[in-house]
C-alpha cells in the first residue's frame, strides 16, 4: 500500500505524516482518540495516513462490513489482515491524507469542531476573541488582536500587536504573528514567523519559516474555479476553490514577496524581495 510520501511532499521531506501535527497533536493521537471514542481500539487496523471519524467507525462496526473508504475509494479502516474490496461502506468524514492539502482539510475538522476554550496563556484586555480558543502557557496575545473563529495557538508564542486571525487556524510552539498580519485558516507549524505586513490565507507553513515583511499569498482563482497543484509533473485538483501554498520547513521569503495559489515551496528554499512566485520552487 503506498504510504504517499512523494505526493504529500514538500510536507512529508522532513517528517512522517503520521507524525505531522494537526491542531498541535501528531495524526497518530488523532488516530488513537477516534478508534477509543469508537470502541473499536483493537478491532480495526486502519492506513498510516487515516483521518478518522469515530461516528465513520462506530457505522463500520455496526453494518458488519469489512472495509471502510474514503471519497475516493481508498481504504480508511479494516477488519482483518487487509482491505477486503468486495464489500466495503462509504465515509462520511474519514479519509486518507494523501496531498498535502488533506492536511489542512484535517486540520479545519479537528479546530471547528472545539466547543470550550482551554486559556493557559495571556490575553491583553484589549483584545478581541469571536469564538472558541485553545492558548498554550508562555503565550501572550498582545493588544489590538482580533480573532474570529475557532484558534489554536500553542505555547511561548507572541500574537501581535494589530493582526487578525480567522477561521480554523492552529498555530504551533514559539510562534510570533505580528503587525498588521492576517492569518485565515491555516496551519502553521512550531518557530514559524510571520513578523509584519502580511497576509497569509489557506495554507499551510512547516516549522522554522520565516515570512519577509509584505509577503502575500493568493488563494482565490480569478475564474473561482478549484485551485491545480503540481504533483509528480501533473496538476491535480485540490477540490478547493480557496487555497493558498504549502510551504517546508526552514523556508525565508523576501520582503514583498507574492505567491500564487496552490505553490509549494521545498524546504530550506527561499525568495528574493519582491520576487513572484509562479510555479513551485524545489529542493535544489
Amino acid at each position: 500500500m503506498s504510504n504517499f510520501s512523494d505526493t504529500c511532499a514538500p510536507l512529508s521531506s522532513t517528517r512522517e505524516i503520521v507524525d505531522f501535527p494537526i491542531g498541535n497533536r501528531p495524526l497518530k493521537e488523532h488516530q488513537r482518540l477516534a478508534l477509543e471514542a469508537a470502541g473499536l481500539e483493537s478491532m480495526l487496523k486502519i492506513h498510516p495516513h487515516a483521518w478518522l471519524e469515530a461516528s465513520d467507525l462506530r457505522q463500520l462496526s455496526d453494518t458488519h462490513r469489512p472495509t471502510l473508504v474514503d471519497a475516493n475509494g481508498k481504504p480508511v479502516a479494516w477488519i482483518g489482515d487487509q482491505p477486503d474490496q468486495t464489500a466495503v461502506l462509504q465515509a462520511a468524514e474519514s479519509f486518507v491524507i494523501e496531498y498535502p492539502w488533506d492536511l489542512l482539510r484535517a486540520n479545519e475538522r479537528w479546530v471547528s469542531a472545539m466547543t470550550q476554550n482551554q486559556v493557559e496563556g495571556e490575553v491583553h484586555p484589549s483584545a478581541v476573541i469571536e469564538g472558541i480558543l485553545h492558548l498554550g502557557k508562555g503565550t501572550r496575545i498582545l493588544p489590538g488582536v482580533f480573532i474570529e473563529g475557532n484558534v489554536v495557538i500553542g505555547e511561548n508564542c507572541k500574537i501581535g500587536p494589530n493582526c487578525y486571525l480567522r477561521g480554523n487556524t492552529s498555530i504551533g510552539d514559539s510562534c510570533h504573528i505580528g503587525q498588521s498580519v492576517e492569518i485565515k485558516n491555516c496551519l502553521i507549524l512550531s518557530k514559524t514567523h510571520v513578523g509584519h505586513l502580511s497576509y497569509v490565507g489557506d495554507s499551510v507553513l512547516g516549522e522554522s519559516v520565516n515570512f519577509g515583511a509584505g509577503t502575500t499569498v493568493s488563494n482565490l482563482r480569478h475564474d473561482g474555479k478549484n485551485h491545480q497543484s503540481m504533483v509528480d509533473g501533473e496538476l491535480r485538483d485540490t477540490g478547493r476553490r480557496k487555497f493558498g501554498t504549502i510551504v517546508g520547513d526552514g523556508v525565508h521569503t523576501g520582503i514583498h514577496t507574492s505567491i500564487y495559489p496552490g505553490r509549494k515551496l521545498w524546504p530550506k528554499t527561499s525568495t528574493r524581495p519582491g520576487e513572484i512566485v509562479q510555479r513551485d520552487i524545489l529542493k535544489s
